[in-house]
């Protein structure tokens, strides 16, 4: 197996498969290589204890921490990548996210380009992913050319209670841009049946806006795109100069490939794309392909984050949860003067999810009881910037494997805005005693290997010096190497990556149609 193509992608995620979306419709020639399978359609898509208890489709994969511990990151490969998991919250990074912003623990970086240059792709994006939304209601919410492709998905009654309580406090909740295939309006004829087992599940009936389902496979429809999957990208190879990539070497179901491409494009995920670029150091990049700069690998962020289920007085019999965000607090308040971040719900959480463990039953007893738990649960995500670290960085061991170092950092926000959170919610019909972290009832756990919002690691910029990529994603040190997943990002902001990366596949795409006129 041994061909050419105009473009060879590695990874079919919210970038990749996005990108070849953009490409199909050329007539260029485009492979998408795939280290997974096809997610398989079967009942365990929806068993909470099959998902979230025995991590049926969390690799096996284990990388080590920074003082050689082993770990199992929770990361899912499959075509659509982790877009398959993801709970499809669309946002758009604010305006500000883009240029220089002061942070309690340091400084948030610019980007090279301004929100400007990314706001019609947002739109495109909105569109090609069908984000449903309602403009006007989030006060940070930043410019738009359109507006939302479909209409924002209605609350559930405890959640419409909990918006309704939030606004007459003087808060602005708004509903969540949500990128699902659901028609309120027609529900007979809608694919999303608004079920309980979407955020953190796949989607059995493939009515979840993921790479997949809106992207790769409407490529796949063009017969200029081919799909090889089970092929894991071992490192790549140029030519004797070391400006251009000649081939990408893979071992699929277990025998060695090779494949070559005009413009060859990684979107393997921030820890795996920085990874194949260090494992492919050669005589001209002694350091890893294009790290002239000692910049791959560094700067991994992938968010503040906590997760936690409020217990209500009253039951809580909402199916569909993730409905609700809160942006309040993104950019501070009077008391604090530095940006906090943002709140937003999370699926529903189940009986299976709560393992019986003494934590929660002693910070339940006596006021109700662990199996009367999911019937009043409500469960939030609340999430704050981490700031980028060269020292929080990607390396590899002497055998190739990921050595992920991470101190966490920029952490006061969070206490901030869970103080203000638990302070709302003690007089809007919770427990006040009762805000349960979720790690203390599930077995993944947000630390290090909870690593879904990852970001960071091959830096776009204008400096060679500085970063990695240049602003159209391309190596600065290879003429024909780019780099399309949330790796590019030199912040994340404080909303989940996933539009942002989608709306730069397309931008990025559209500056490779031009190329290869």
């Amino acid at each position: 197996m041994n061909d050419h193509y105009d473009v060879v992608i590695v990874g079919s995620g919210a970038g990749g498969g996005t990108l070849a979306h953009r490409l199909a419709p050329s007539g260029k020639r485009v492979l998408i290589l795939e280290r997974g399978d096809w997610l398989p359609r079967e009942i365990e898509n929806w068993d909470a204890e099959a998902v979230f208890v025995d991590n049926r489709y969390v690799s096996t994969d284990r990388w080590l921490d920074a003082k050689g511990r082993a770990f199992q990151p929770q990361v899912h490969y499959f075509v659509g990548g982790a877009t398959k998991f993801y709970g499809a919250a669309l946002y758009r990074l604010r305006e500000r996210d883009f240029g220089e912003l002061k942070h309690h623990g340091g400084i948030s970086p610019a980007w090279p380009v301004g929100y400007d240059v990314f706001e019609p792709y947002y739109t495109q994006a909105e569109e090609l992913y069908q984000v449903h939304g309602a403009r006007g209601e989030d006060p940070t919410e930043p410019p738009a050319s359109a507006p939302y492709p479909h209409p924002p998905v209605s609350h559930e009654p405890r959640i419409q209670r909990l918006f309704d309580d939030l606004t007459q406090i003087g808060l602005h909740p708004f509903h969540s841009p949500s990128g699902i295939m659901l028609d309120e309006a027609e529900p007979a004829f809608s694919p999303c049946i608004r079920c309980a087992t979407c955020d953190g599940f796949p989607c059995m009936v493939h009515a979840k806006s993921d790479a997949e389902v809106v992207a790769v496979r409407p490529a796949l429809q063009h017969d200029n795109v081919d799909l090889v999957r089970k092929a894991v990208v071992r490192r790549l190879e140029t030519d004797t100069s070391g400006r251009t990539v000649t081939s990408v070497v893979a071992d699929v179901d277990g025998e060695e490939h090779s494949f070559s491409g005009d413009i060859v494009v990684l979107s393997a995920g921030a820890a795996n794309s920085a990874r194949l670029l260090l494992a492919s150091a050669n005589d001209h990049h002694p350091h890893g392909l294009a790290n002239g700069s000692d910049q791959v690998g560094r700067n991994y962020v992938f968010h503040n984050s906590r997760a936690f289920l409020a217990v209500s007085k009253e039951r809580n019999d909402t199916r569909f949860q993730k409905t609700l965000g809160l942006n309040d607090y993104y950019f501070g308040d009077a008391d604090f003067e530095f940006p906090m971040g943002n709140l937003q719900m999370v699926g529903k959480s189940s009986a299976p999810m709560y393992r019986g463990e003494k934590p929660i039953e002693t910070k339940l007893a006596p006021t109700i009881a662990l199996r009367d738990v999911a019937g009043h649960a409500v469960d939030f995500w609340l999430s704050v910037e981490d700031l980028p670290d060269p020292d929080n960085r990607v390396t590899l061991d002497g055998d190739g494997n990921i050595v992920l170092s991470y101190t966490p950092n920029n952490q006061e926000p969070m206490e901030q805005l869970y103080h203000r959170v638990k302070k709302h919610l003690s007089h809007l019909g919770m427990h006040p005693h009762h805000l349960i972290p979720r790690d203390v009832y599930m077995k993944n756990d947000i630390p290090v290997a909870g690593c879904a919002h990852q970001a960071g690691t091959v830096r776009f910029g204008n400096d060679p010096a500085t970063s990695v990529l240049d602003t159209d994603c391309k190596t600065h040190e290879l003429d024909n190497l780019y780099v399309v997943d949330t790796s590019f990002f030199p912040s994340i902001g404080a909303v989940n990556p996933a539009l942002t990366a989608i709306a730069n596949a397309l931008r990025v795409g559209d500056h490779l149609l031009e190329r290869l006129r």
